[in-house]
Formats: structure tokens, sequence, C-alpha cells
């Protein structure tokens, strides 16, 4: 019982959030698996595929929609490649290929949930000095590799570096069907030898300018390779949360641009970079004069404020939820979305966490359109039907010339249907041109056609089939006004003291105590939820739908 309490006051709490949410915004996550820290937790191929699956669940139920997933580590990959061997978090064994690809597994199961799926890529780091992954590439091409205590790394002042790592993100972008290439790690280690105070050299080391310029080359060069292939990926790095000093805050030493000579705003501008996932592990005049920073030197681009969630671990700090969800909240108000560092501790619900996202994303969000690369949108649908339940279309025409359309789909009691609306959104990036929906005849339908770019069509084809009338089905009628609801007769054999409010998405809203007192639903948003019943046991029964729509006269809604 408590539990519900507590999922009831976060509610209450956000609930200005929910009426912000927008229809676009990027919703992200690091899922880290070097070392098995996010996935995978065994060597077993069936349980990692499920654990897979059941991480992608997780993070649909609240509403993340680009997943960055650690796909080269440390000079060793999760797929099959020409160029490195594999790492040996799937396998056990460095080197050691699974029997099965998870990077393949990876797409495919995020775009079955309409989520994106980014090749995350280490660049400089390449491991331990006698780890496989650094030995292999040492062995190979021993002038593009440094040591530095025990650590080893490729070299950005060698230019065959840029064209190495160019090599491995073309790799990936031909051989896969991934949303984007995010590269870690774009920057000199801290530990490499530094110009003095005036710029001399000590020791032939690079001057500050130099050092940007190196670094520069190689996203340069990688962006060649990606776009080259395909221009639609979009590529982004995590540059360092801090990008320099403020003329009125300092950065305490370390930032992307002076520390560790990632120029990450001069990529925004100069068109190299088309997002940034800057990881913002801080909090207060650390955070938000920094935050305002990046948005404000966008230069149209996404930049997208890695959040340190991991400090809501007592392990690893002493952070407060409400910590997080100020960040959440201010980052939204100026457009930027939010993505997390990392998923275990979103999954482990440290200080309510993911309770807390699942409320605040209360809609759910497309990616926004990379509107640089590509402003042509495509047609929509022509033809759209709906028989048996399958909801059909066809007809739509790609203007951008990427390698397939995607389609989202929306519903609601109203007619048209207001695809501005996040919560009518009820499938998005669906990728096949039919889908199964309800069939109790109270709903409207619309589709339209996405590119890869993200570019919607405009215009939306609008299937109408409620004509007002209504259905009414024996012990499945609610009555609302847009303001209370009372909820349908509970079967004497149904043995549920709570019912749980989800959007069609499925993910909670608030709960009531079922039983026949009228509700107050007057924070909810208007958009179309489900009920369900939920016993002592844990166990779900669906038991109809709702609609809000706020008129100036009282409503009848049946489900």
């Amino acid at each position: 019982m408590r539990h519900f309490y507590i999922l009831f006051l976060l509610f209450l709490l956000i609930v200005d959030a929910h009426a912000q949410s927008p229809k676009s915004e990027i919703r992200a996550v690091w899922l880290t698996t070097i070392g098995g820290l996010d996935w995978p937790h065994s060597y077993n191929e069936k349980e990692q595929k499920a654990e897979l699956c059941h991480i992608l669940d997780r993070l649909q139920k609240v509403g993340i929609n680009t997943v960055l997933l650690q796909t080269r580590i440390r000079a060793t990959t999760i797929y099959p490649s020409a160029l490195e061997p594999w790492d040996g978090c799937l396998s056990g064994t460095p080197g050691k290929a699974p029997r099965y690809d998870a990077l393949q597994l990876a797409i495919d199961e995020c775009h079955k949930r309409g989520m994106q799926l980014h090749a995350w890529v280490v660049t400089i780091p390449i491991g331990k000095w006698n780890q496989l992954g650094c030995m292999q590439l040492r062995k190979k091409h021993p002038k593009l590799v440094k040591r530095i205590g025990e650590e080893g790394y490729l070299n950005p002042e060698n230019p065959e570096t840029a064209n190495y790592l160019a090599q491995c993100c073309h790799e990936i972008v031909k051989n896969y069907d991934v949303d984007g290439i995010h590269l870690d790690y774009i920057r000199y280690p801290e530990t490499w030898p530094k110009a003095d105070r005036r710029g001399r050299n000590s020791r032939n080391a690079s001057t500050p300018s130099q050092r940007r310029a190196c670094i520069t080359s190689i996203v340069r060069a990688i962006g060649k390779a990606v776009k080259s292939e395909k221009p639609w990926v979009m590529l982004s790095c995590s540059p360092i949360g801090k990008h320099d000093d403020l003329s009125r805050y300092r950065s305490g030493g370390w930032n992307a641009r002076s520390a560790v000579s990632q120029d990450a705003q001069a990529w925004l501008r100069l068109g190299l970079m088309d997002a940034l996932f800057p990881m913002m592990y801080f909090r207060d005049n650390q955070f938000f004069p920094f935050a305002i920073d990046w948005q404000e030197q966008a230069a149209g681009r996404f930049v997208v404020p890695g959040l340190g969630i991991y400090f809501l671990d007592p392990k690893e700090g002493r952070w407060t939820l409400d910590i997080i969800s100020r960040q959440m909240n201010v980052v939204r108000q100026l457009g930027m979305g939010h993505c997390f560092f990392r998923y275990k501790f979103l999954n482990d619900n440290k200080k309510g966490i993911y309770d807390f996202t699942q409320y605040f994303n209360a809609t759910p969000a497309l990616i926004p359109a990379m509107s640089w690369l590509s402003s042509a949108a495509p047609t929509p649908p022509q033809h759209i039907s709906l028989s048996q339940g399958m909801l059909c279309w066809s007809g739509a025409r790609d203007n951008s010339s990427g390698s397939y359309l995607l389609y989202n789909i929306y519903a609601s009691e109203d007619f048209p249907v207001d695809i501005t609306n996040a919560a009518n959104l009820v499938r998005s990036r669906l990728q096949a041109n039919q889908l199964q929906v309800p069939t109790d005849g109270r709903m409207n339908y619309a589709v339209t056609a996405q590119d890869r770019f993200g570019q919607e069509s405009p215009q939306a084809a609008q299937l109408l089939v409620n004509a007002g009338q209504s259905l009414r089905v024996k012990n499945r009628i609610a009555r609302t006004n847009g303001t209370t609801i009372t909820l349908p007769a509970k079967p004497s054999t149904l043995d549920a003291p709570f019912v749980i409010v989800e959007t069609l998405q499925g993910r909670p809203v608030t709960t009531f105590a079922y039983d026949d007192k009228p509700k107050d639903i007057s924070a909810l948003p208007e958009g179309i939820y489900q009920l369900r019943s939920l016993g002592k046991k844990g166990r779900t029964h669906r038991i109809g739908f709702f609609t809000i729509k706020r008129k100036k006269e009282p409503a009848t809604t049946t489900l």
C-alpha cells in the first residue's frame, strides 16, 4: 500500500511536467556492456537475449526512445568485425565469438519497440597494455598506439588514427541498420604530455590549439565515413559536461575545450556533429548555467544533457531525487531532452528515479527531425482501412532518399485526430504498414509517414470509425466529465483492491482504490487511457478504456 501512495505523490508533484511533455524529445540511456555492467549478466545465449528484451521493455515503459549501446568497448566489439576481436562480455572469453549477433538483435528489438539504437563507440582508449584489444591493435598498427602507464591509447596526433577510427565506424554503418554512431572518449587522455602555459613544447608536447585540431580531424574523418554511407545516421558524442569556463561560473579546471581538447560546440557550428550528449554529472551552479550555455551554443542541433543518476545510489553519492527531477524539468524547458547514466541505476529505481521518469514522460515522444540534413518531408499514406481489427495503410512516398519509411499511428475519439497531441500517439516508428487495434468502435485513427531523418508528413491519413455512437458493454461502463471518473462496478468474483490508470502504451499514471466513489482525474492531461484492475498478488486485468476531453458541457464516456 505504501508503494502506491508514494507513486501517487510523485504524480502530483510533477503534474505540470505532464502538461508540458513535448511530442518530440530525445529521451536516452547509456547501456554499458564493458564487464557486463548493464548487460549481459550471463554468458548463456538464451538468458542474454531474454535479459536484453526485458531491459528494452523496461525502458519503453518509461518513455525512453534512444538506446546508446556500447558496441566498441576497448578495441574489442560485440559484433563480428574484420578489424577488431570480440570482447569477452558475451562469450566469457576475449576473442571468442558468441553464437549470435548481439548488435543485430539489439537493433531489431529496439526497432520493434519504436526506439532508436545508436552504436556507442569508445574511441581513443584501447584498454590495458596486455589485454587482447590493445595487443592486437599494436601488433597490426604499432605506430598508432601510445602507452601511458598500464593503459594503451590511440595516438590522436597520428593522422592514421582518424582513418582507422573512421574505418571502424564505417564498418558498423555499412553492415547494420543503426540509427546513430555515438562517440565516447573522443578526446585527449588526461595524462597526455602538455605544453607549458606559454605554449612552448615540453618533450615535443603539442599546444592546446594543435590538440583541438587533432581531435577535430578525427571527428571530421568519422563523419565523412558515416555520412557517405548513410547520411541519415545521427553522429553524436559525449563531451565533458562543461564546455569551458563561463564569464560568471568557473568549470573547476575540468571542461571539454581547454582540459581535454574537445571543441564540441565548434563541431556543432561546423556541421561535424548532429548531436551532443554532454556528461553533466554535476549539480546546482555547476549544472544549470552550463546547461544554458550548451543550449545557447547548439547551432540548431541537438544537445541532450547526460544526467548522473548514479549519484542517487548511496554507494556513489548522496543525491536526492529532487536534484535530478529539477534538472529534468529545466532541460525540458530548454528543449534539450535527457539521457541517463546509466541503465542499472534507472532500473534499480534508486531514490524512485524509475517511478519519477514513468510519470515525467507521461506521453510518448518522437525523436526530433534532423532538419539540417533534410527538409523534404514524406507524403502521408493515401489509403487507410480497418477490417476485423486490422488497421492498414499504403501510398506514402519518401522524398528524402532514405532506406525506408516509418509510420506513426494516432487514435482519438475526436475527428479528425489531432496529430500534434502526443497523448494521441499510440505507436511510433512502425516499419510495417498494418497494426492490430481495439475493435470497440470508439476510436478514430490517423497515420503519418516518417523518414529516416525524422521528418514526419505534415498531414495524416485519417479514418473515421466512431461516428458518435456509444458502445455499451456489461460491467464495462465508466462515467467521466473530464474532472472525475466513476469506475465500472466490480464483479463479485474479482479480488482487486486497486485500479491502475495507464496510457495506451502501458505506462501507469496513477492508481485508485477500486470502489464506487468518484475519482479525481482533473490533473490528467487530455488523452486516451486504459483501466486495469490490480489484485493483491500483482495480477492485472484490463477492464476498459476511457477518454478525457474537457468541454464546457459534461460528457459521458463508455468503455
